[in-house]
């Protein structure tokens, strides 16, 4: 029993840190409605800049004036991205913002190995704070006791700028509706301003006060941006104090979870949330909201199918694909290969965002359930590859049967997260079932058939199929299907006046899509000769975002552009680019400013412009 009320005591103490980071996302998401992923960076900036400040100062004031001042420091570094960078693209679909932070996560990700190096850093110890004090016959360190104290006094201090001061009434206020709040004359841009510097300096303040306690490193933003995404949804978006109960549910289930479930460890929290979601979609101190703002996919422009030209130059670049064994050797044509893979899974992908109006967090699911499904029929089974591609994407489609359901009775981020949830719970399953997916060593020698073994045959064997998958895709867009789900994304409640099932059509695309994805990861099992765990992670998710929103969310088939253009950049940076993350993130970031409707809505936009400005000039020249 002692050692259990210690625990529940560790766990508090976590809980303080993450309760900061959580609260700055919830603040800023709450007003801007910005997803701001590099929220992990901004904690991990706070933590390496306190690392180096308490080194160079001595004393108590210098350690505790250290942490401070790098939580400003983190502060003013967020003023400064706000102003130059996302007001530029407030009016943006508000995934573009998730994508935009998301390049800057990467320059960050790079940067700190600049300056820092790769190695852990381990800060000093809290003067004054130093040593244990023993409860119940366990000994307690005094820095985690101090931690416990400070959650509930900043949780306080919070509620007093809120609701005691005039800036906190409006930021209240814009958090219930930021148009009514600019009707009354209020400076939206500096409230912003001032919103998302607070939400980074909390988020800086909470990297700063880890020092003492765990290891810096260039790995732990990713770690506490997921818990913190978990911590805001099941608090409830916008709530502060929601943001407080969530974090020490999530921060106690981490430290009983491996003494009490080993097993589901590392997945608890997301059943938990999935759990929540489900039976309460806005979070448990969140408000239930009317018909959502539908941006996702709408487009002023009407799409319509390629015209005879377009359908001409489209066989002519398959036809062009198909001619690069040819001029390529056995490497170009493996990476192509993979090009051409991940082509389909953004196209599945952007299936599912553009015509379906629905964000998906955890769309690699599908992707590894496809590729561990292929992997299984292949060794297991001792099939050949033709019998795995047929039957092994069908592991993908049965997941997005099952998870589709839930998620499908959400919008939103909620519908976001719980597909999280439900890819983290499937990637634990491979993680930890060692004797079926052989864990984090994997499925190895899952090799193509004889006939295919040949890299030329493969890749064409890839084009072939991705070429298909793609096609079918955008005819189903075109199909009377794809009409009802562009009906049921622009207007739940119109769809549903004239019979369209919402549920029904939503679910039919995420099985659809999930079945697609599924595909793409039978064919990358074949590509590798092998199937891991990662192929289930979020980092896979987050680049098919990456691709979907690089191409553009306003046209049809701008995933596959973007899957082209960002996948060939990525390898070719890696094999060319000591700093990669840094390059790559800087161009995501310019050219989500140059092109904030996605490289294909740009080339539509002026395609568009050039009638329009043709007339103009023909009735001034007859002026």
């Amino acid at each position: 029993m002692e050692f259990l009320a210690v625990q529940f005591l560790t766990g508090l103490a976590s809980a303080a840190s993450l309760f900061l980071v959580a609260s700055g996302l919830s603040i800023i998401f709450g007003v801007t409605r910005i997803v701001n992923f590099a929220h992990g960076a901004f904690y991990m900036l706070g933590a390496y800049l306190a690392y180096t400040l308490t080194e160079r100062l001595s004393g108590p004031l210098g350690f505790w004036g250290g942490l401070l001042t790098a939580a400003l420091a983190i502060a003013a570094i967020g003023v400064i991205v706000e102003i130059m960078l996302l007001r530029r693209i407030y009016r943006a679909p508000e995934l573009f913002q998730l994508l935009a932070t998301f390049g800057l996560t990467l320059m960050v990700q790079d940067l700190v190995v600049m300056i820092w190096g790769p190695e852990d850093l381990v800060g000093p110890r809290a003067p004054g704070l130093k040593g244990a004090i023993e409860i119940f016959g366990q000994l307690v360190p005094r820095y985690d006791l101090f931690l416990i104290v400070l959650g509930p006094t900043v949780l306080g201090l919070l509620w007093l700028l809120f609701r005691r001061t005039r800036w906190g009434v409006l930021v209240r206020a814009a958090t219930q509706d930021r148009d009514m709040v600019a009707a009354l004359g209020v400076n939206q841009k500096w409230l912003f301003t001032s919103v998302f510097a607070l939400g980074v300096f909390l988020a800086g303040l909470g990297g700063a006060l880890q020092i003492p306690r765990d290891a810096v490193s260039h790995a732990m933003d990713l770690r506490i941006i997921v818990e913190a995404f978990v911590v805001v949804v099941i608090g409830g978006l916008g709530s502060v104090f929601g943001a407080f109960i969530a974090a020490v549910i999530v921060s106690e289930l981490n430290a009983f979870g491996i003494l009490i479930l080993p097993k589901i460890s590392l997945v608890l929290v997301f059943l938990v949330m999935a759990a929540i979601l489900v039976f309460r979609p806005w979070g448990l101190f969140g408000r239930a909201e009317g018909q959502p703002r539908q941006t996702l996919g709408l487009t002023i422009r009407p799409w319509k199918p390629f015209t005879r030209t377009e359908r001409i130059a489209a066989a002519l670049a398959a036809l062009v694909a198909a001619l690069l064994p040819l001029v390529d050797g056995a490497y170009a044509l493996t990476v192509a290969a993979e090009i051409l893979v991940f082509t389909l899974f953004a196209a599945s992908l952007g299936f599912l965002m553009t015509v379906g109006g629905l964000s998906s967090f955890g769309h690699a699911a599908y992707f590894g359930l496809g590729a561990y499904g292929a992997a299984f029929v292949a060794k297991s089974a001792g099939l050949p590859m033709e019998v795995a591609l047929l039957v092994g994407p069908l592991l993908g489609l049965a997941g997005a049967v099952v998870f589709g359901w839930f998620c499908v009775r959400l919008s939103g981020v909620y519908f976001a997260m719980l597909t999280l949830a439900f890819a983290q719970i499937t990637w634990s399953v491979a993680f930890q079932w060692v004797e079926g997916t052989g864990g984090d060593n994997g499925i190895l020698g899952v090799w193509p058939s004889a006939w295919a073994a040949n890299p030329e045959r493969f890749y064409w064997l890839v084009l072939a199929i991705t070429a298909t998958g793609i096609a079918a895709l955008r005819a189903l867009a075109f199909s009377p299907f794809g009409y009802a789900m562009r009906a049921a994304r622009d207007s739940d409640l119109r769809a549903e006046a004239i019979g369209i099932d919402r549920k029904r059509v939503q679910w039919t695309a995420f099985i659809v899509a999930g079945t697609f994805a599924g595909i793409a990861g039978a064919l990358f099992a074949f590509l590798k000769g092998s199937v891991f765990p990662e192929n289930l992670a979020i980092p896979l998710s987050i680049d098919g975002l990456v691709m979907v929103l690089l191409g553009g969310v306003e046209t049809v088939s701008g995933a596959v552009a973007g899957a082209i253009v960002y996948k060939a950049l990525a390898i070719w940076l890696v094999s060319q680019a000591e700093f990669s993350k840094l390059v790559l993130g800087g161009v995501i970031v310019t050219l989500v400013v140059a092109f904030p409707k996605g490289i294909v809505g740009f080339i539509e936009d002026m395609r568009a412009r050039r009638p329009r400005a043709k007339a103009a000039a023909v009735a001034e020249a007859a002026e």
